[in-house]
């Protein structure tokens, strides 16, 4: 039977057996991938922009309407460049279809045609011999062709021949993949997806267009697996909503933050991917222009590092909450897990895409409350996954469960890995404690590679380290909901200063109060004092809140008391500070 036309439920339905025939071949996709970077996820991000599309677009009668939710669906769901780049062509090919209830060969030729032009200009530099250049002989082969044949069947037929031979000049056209003896990872999604169309419109049944079996594959979003030299560090991505986006605007900053820079969209949603050293300025530059959400900042030289000689048999996950100097992290391969951080409408993640010195800012600068939220499951599985291929068995450290469900999270999501030897422990703390706890646990790190035996070691360290919190103001401690208004008030009408800590369940207690901040000062310097005389201090940090200052001089004069440097003074994590506010200082102990 000849296909004359096309109408919305039609295309619909042949962009899910497109979808299909990506998803069913990802994993080879994955294997082949060696541009722009050898990260074997070209498969898993198509497929994963493809599943977005089988499971939030709408089919109507009316092309447009069609194409339209196919189009926001891809946007929203769209993965890596290769996501991307296909996403903007169906946004392209959605703007340039009028609002026809059918469309012939010949107005889909014209189409295609010049929905390619949104494609390559979502790139900074576009680069033939990859996906782009697949979509742009496909394209210009079914253009050519749009009135020699009326049946979709023969046009499409006979544009995949043309399809599959560009394919095969993918090498020629890149070293890298002459190099590696494999055909562009993109470019050979793009021709699945055009076979899958196809065989649907020769055949017109629906049956296993999508099956449920299909939808129900969970895509593992590998961590980057370079094998050279990484000039930008972060695998960065986000979506921009808002009215009227400046999309240029958008695109200057991304492009200028780094390189592999792909932005696509519309002037109400937008999508940027770029490889960058620096996301929070980024992601600070880019908040004004329209609301972030969906923010992603992968490491890629740790995921490398990892990858290729991992120093220990045993991986250390830690999240945003422990505080300790990114060097000595970055040194011992430990794995930080961020936090997002919600301010307003924007979507942060901590430390990554947002500095403490930038939020704290924000914080000075108006009423906002920044809120923070646990990472998803799926993070979670991501790095288990990655990190169980790479050493014999990991230890996850976790904010106190006392302040936080996120404890238990991780216990759920290790409990899915039973196969995998993966021991999480709670520390009872946050922040300076936590990073203590951390660095003691190091120290030992080398010459111990049992996971049972550092958790004991991290179990006992946790025993010997205290945390003393001199609070400024309870304001922020009321508007979390963390203090009643009522108390808020009477402390500010005495000007109370408590001073917080940590019970033996990691929960926040009261550990004394002045009416003044001198006067905090000094009682809990004789706080420490004694602490110090009952249990000697073996180290012992600051960190604070916007207030260097105040932290230095603590920093001094618990120096003299114990006759040691401090480890280390440093900004709170964003998600500490949000909660104690503006002038907050932690006083964190480890003792002997």
């Amino acid at each position: 039977m000849k296909i004359k036309y096309l109408d919305g439920r039609r295309l619909y339905f042949a962009f899910l057996a497109g979808g299909r025939a990506i998803i069913k071949d990802f994993a080879y996709l994955n294997r082949i991938n060696v541009f722009p970077v050898p990260d074997g996820d070209t498969g898993t991000n198509l497929a994963s922009t493809m599943k977005a599309i089988a499971e939030q677009a709408r089919p109507s009668r009316s092309i447009r309407e069609s194409l339209n939710s196919i189009a926001d669906a891809a946007l929203t769901g769209a993965r890596g460049n290769s996501g991307l780049i296909f996403a903007q062509f169906i946004y392209g090919l959605s703007k340039e279809l009028g609002n026809e209830i059918r469309v012939s060969t010949a107005r889909f030729g014209e189409s295609v045609r010049n929905a390619v032009r949104y494609a390559y200009n979502s790139i900074a530099h576009p680069q033939e011999g990859t996906m782009l250049t697949l979509i742009r002989e496909w394209a210009e082969e079914v253009y050519q062709n749009r009135h020699r044949f009326s049946d979709y069947h023969e046009l499409l037929h006979h544009s995949l021949e043309k399809a599959r031979k560009a394919l095969q000049e993918t090498p020629k056209k890149l070293a890298v993949l002459r190099k590696a003896g494999v055909v562009d990872a993109g470019a050979k999604g793009f021709v699945d997806f055009i076979e899958g169309v196809a065989n649907f419109i020769h055949q017109g049944s629906l049956k296993n267009v999508m099956s449920q079996e299909l939808l129900d594959i969970e895509f593992q979003e590998a961590p980057h697996k370079v094998k050279e030299d990484i000039p930008y560090r972060y695998c960065t991505e986000a979506m921009i909503v808002g009215e009227n986006l400046d999309l240029q605007k958008i695109k200057e900053l991304v492009v200028r933050a780094g390189d592999s820079a792909i932005i696509g969209g519309s002037e109400t949603k937008a999508r940027f991917h770029v490889h960058t050293n620096h996301p929070a300025e980024l992601f600070y530059a880019l908040k004004d222009l329209g609301t972030i959400v969906q923010p992603k900042a992968e490491d890629m030289k740790l995921q490398a590092e990892i990858s290729l000689k991992p120093k220990s048999r045993v991986g250390l996950v830690v999240d945003s909450s422990c505080d300790l100097p990114s060097e000595l992290l970055e040194a011992n391969q430990v794995v930080v897990i961020p936090f997002p951080i919600n301010i307003g409408e924007h979507v942060f993640l901590d430390k990554l895409t947002i500095s403490p010195e930038k939020l704290y800012q924000l914080m000075k600068s108006g009423e906002i409350l920044p809120r923070s939220a646990q990472p998803s499951p799926k993070t979670l599985e991501n790095w288990f996954s990655f990190l169980s291929s790479h050493f014999e068995s990991i230890l996850v450290l976790t904010i106190s469960s006392g302040l936080s469900g996120y404890h238990n999270l991780v216990k759920k999501v290790a409990e899915k890995f039973a196969d995998k030897k993966i021991r999480v422990v709670d520390t009872r703390h946050l922040s300076g404690t936590f990073g203590l706890i951390v660095q003691r646990l190091l120290e030992g790190w080398p010459g111990s590679q049992d996971v049972e035996e550092l958790a004991n070691r991290a179990e006992d360290l946790v025993r010997k380290t205290d945390l003393l919190v001199d609070i400024r103001t309870l304001k922020y401690l009321v508007k979390g909901g963390r203090v009643s208004p009522a108390r808020g008030l009477l402390a500010k009408l005495l000007n109370i200063k408590p001073i917080i800590t940590l019970n033996e369940e990691g929960k926040a207690i009261s550990a004394g109060k002045s009416f003044s901040r001198k006067q905090n000062f000094r009682k809990i310097l004789k706080m420490v004092r004694e602490k110090h005389r009952q249990h000697p201090i073996h180290s012992f940090a600051l960190v604070h809140v916007s207030d260097p200052g105040r932290a230095e001089a603590y920093a001094r004069e618990i120096e003299k008391v114990c006759g040691k440097p401090v480890s280390f003074i440093m900004d709170a994590s964003p998600v500490v500070g949000v909660h104690n506010g503006i002038g907050s200082v932690g006083i964190c102990l480890t003792y002997e």
